[in-house]
C-alpha cells in the first residue's frame, strides 16, 4: 500500500474516533523502510569489511615499515660496532672493501634472521658485547633478549696461508647448530706485514 494511503487512513481513524481508537499497526509500521534498513545494514556491513581490508593492508605495510626501520637501526650498530673493533689504523685501509663486500652479506644475514620473528617481537633483538680488542675474533653478536641467548655471532679472523701476505676473513655462526660451522661472508687482503691489534 502507498506510503500516502496509509497517512491518510491513520488520519481518519484518529479523527473519526477522536483518538480512542489506536490505529492497527500495518498502517503504522512502515513496512519498506525495514527492507530499506535491511538494505542499509547489507551497505554498511560491506564498507566495514572493506575498511577491514583497508586496515588490513595497513597494518602489513607498517610492519614492513618496522621490519625496515629495525633493519636500518641495526646496521648502523652494525657499521659501529664493525669500525670499533677495526680502530684507527687497519678501519681506514679496508673501510672501501668492508662496506662493499661484507656489509651487505651481514645485512643479508639479519634480514634472514628477522624473517623468523614476528614484527611485533623484532624489539627483542638486540646487539650485545663490545668487539674484542688485541686478536680476539668477536665483533658482535645478535641477542634474543626475551630468550636471553646469542642468536648470531659475527667475527673476524686473521688468516696468513704460506706463502701469501694476511688475509681478515669474516664470518659468523649461529645457535642453530651450537655455533659449530663457519659461514663464510668474505676475506679482506690486508698486506704482507703483520696487521696491527683490533681497536687500536
Amino acid at each position: 500500500m502507498p506510503l500516502w494511503v496509509r497517512k491518510t487512513l491513520v488520519i481518519l481513524i484518529t479523527i473519526c474516533t477522536f483518538g480512542l481508537i489506536t490505529p492497527p499497526p500495518s498502517l503504522t509500521v512502515p513496512v519498506s523502510k525495514s527492507n530499506d534498513t535491511s538494505k542499509q545494514d547489507l551497505v554498511n556491513s560491506e564498507l566495514t569489511a572493506d575498511d577491514e581490508e583497508h586496515l588490513f593492508q595497513l597494518k602489513v605495510e607498517d610492519d614492513e615499515n618496522n621490519r625496515q626501520q629495525f633493519i636500518e637501526t641495526t646496521m648502523t650498530a652494525v657499521e659501529d660496532k664493525s669500525f670499533e673493533k677495526f680502530g684507527q689504523k687497519i678501519g681506514p685501509v679496508i673501510e672501501d672493501e668492508f662496506r662493499l663486500a661484507v656489509l651487505p652479506k651481514i645485512e643479508e644475514v639479519i634480514l634472514d634472521l628477522t624473517k623468523q620473528y614476528p614484527d611485533y617481537k623484532l624489539h627483542n633483538l638486540s646487539i650485545t658485547e663490545s668487539p674484542s680488542g688485541g686478536y680476539g675474533e668477536k665483533i658482535f653478536n645478535i641477542y634474543d633478549n626475551e630468550k636471553n641467548k646469542d642468536l648470531v655471532r659475527f667475527h673476524v679472523r686473521r688468516d696468513h696461508p704460506p706463502l701469501d701476505g694476511y688475509w681478515f676473513n669474516f664470518h659468523y655462526h649461529t645457535y642453530q647448530d651450537t655455533f659449530q660451522t663457519h659461514n663464510d661472508l668474505g676475506s679482506i687482503y690486508w698486506d704482507k706485514n703483520t696487521p696491527p691489534r683490533w681497536k687500536t
